[in-house]
């Protein structure tokens, strides 16, 4: 199975051209299945085609049913601390709500049997970097405040509980810790896995170039692989020939797809001149040549975060970090322990140190050719002598 993330700058179509994409896959033959907020979708509620499944996506009745089995499980507890349980017509969606329903609609959309490809309609390129670098962040947060092997007392907390009568505390927060744990490391193996990929959705223009370079810079920075970029709306030549000011658009779309074209696979969408209403409009739209995904698509692993020895020549190691088209302006660096900490934009990771890395200080940092390159000393109280 597949599974294709669809993202890009607000406005510019995402979730129709998600549509036509599945649309397109699914008269190509493959079986797929359609993740997406529900609201407003193109396709409405009934697929034109047998191979393609709608799974729309409702986060107002994925919180509250999230919320009132997490009560279910603390009720003695919530006794304890004289608490009363919420009802369900009380609950109200919360903010951020919808992130936590894409991405356990993700985890089961990856194990639906009978399906070559999931595609998925994320939210704007700035919110599904966030989202899809989720998981991994909240993992981290639950192993630093509840770390397993730290949990005190384990062997006696169930005598605990038959002197006192009630489920201890601290083993109901550990046993939901660890299922909170398991669901997230579900969802991260599918986004981290080798036939996950992004496509992006743009109308070219200089607001939407800055807004894709940020937004790159995130995918970069989480290790998410980019199979494609969807020109959408572009201006028809036959209009650009019969309308300067049409020529004119058309003019400035063209220096840019040139300038996309450098980095990544460009598919171009002409405008149809109205709005995509329907399973027509998407047939249009779903003809364009190289929409249609496929498995052999996948890109090719590019150059991934490798550690180089150069210890013989220059006494160091460095540690390579691909981050196109970043500036040095933007970026930050901070060790702490065996973790380092990287600032790109409006973007931040943690990322454990490889066990070689461990053993040594940061020496210094530089940027060049779309690469971050942190140079590493050995230090000598750790590094092993030679004899």
């Amino acid at each position: 199975m597949h599974t294709l993330l669809v993202t890009g700058p607000g406005g510019a179509g995402r979730s129709t051209v998600a549509a036509a994409t599945a649309l397109a896959a699914a008269r190509a033959g493959q079986r797929v299945l359609l993740l997406s907020g529900g609201d407003g979708a193109p396709l409405g509620e009934t697929s034109p085609d047998p191979r393609l499944r709608l799974a729309p996506i409702d986060s107002g009745e994925e919180f509250r049913t999230e919320l009132a089995a997490l009560q279910d499980r603390g009720a003695t507890l919530l006794g304890m601390l004289g608490g009363r349980p919420l009802g369900a017509e009380e609950l109200t969606e919360l903010p951020g709500a919808e992130q936590f329903a894409l991405l356990r609609g993700l985890r089961r959309a990856a194990a639906a049997p009978g399906t070559d490809l999931v595609v998925v309609d994320m939210p704007p390129l700035h919110q599904a970097v966030a989202t899809l670098a989720l998981p991994a962040q909240l993992r981290r947060y639950l192993a630093r405040l509840l770390p397993a092997e730290r949990q005190a007392a384990r062997a006696l907390r169930p005598v605990l509980a038959q002197l006192a009568g009630v489920p201890m505390p601290a083993q109901w927060l550990y046993e939901t810790a660890a299922r909170w744990d398991k669901e997230l490391a579900a969802v991260q193996a599918v986004v981290e896995a080798g036939t996950t990929r992004v496509r992006l959705i743009a109308e070219p223009g200089p607001a939407a170039a800055g807004a894709l370079r940020t937004g790159m810079l995130g995918l970069a920075l989480h290790e998410l692989r980019v199979e494609a970029l969807v020109a959408n709306r572009l201006v028809p030549p036959g209009s650009a020939a019969a309308d300067p000011w049409a020529a004119g658009i058309a003019a400035q779309q063209r220096r840019f797809l040139d300038e996309w074209g450098r980095d990544l696979p460009v598919v171009e969408l002409a405008h149809l001149g109205r709005d995509p209403r329907g399973t027509d409009d998407l047939e249009v739209l779903g003809a364009a040549r190289g929409i249609a995904p496929t498995p052999a698509a996948v890109p090719a692993p590019g150059p991934g975060w490798s550690v180089e020895d150069r210890l013989a020549e220059d006494g160091v190691l460095v540690w390579a970090i691909p981050l196109p088209r970043a500036r040095k302006s933007e970026l930050d660096l901070i060790r702490r322990g065996d973790e380092l900490l990287i600032a790109v934009g409006p973007h931040r990771r943690i990322v454990p140190l490889p066990s070689a890395l461990r053993r040594c200080t940061v020496s210094g940092a530089a940027l060049a050719d779309g690469s971050l390159r942190v140079r590493f000393t050995p230090d000598p109280r750790l590094w092993p002598r030679e004899r």
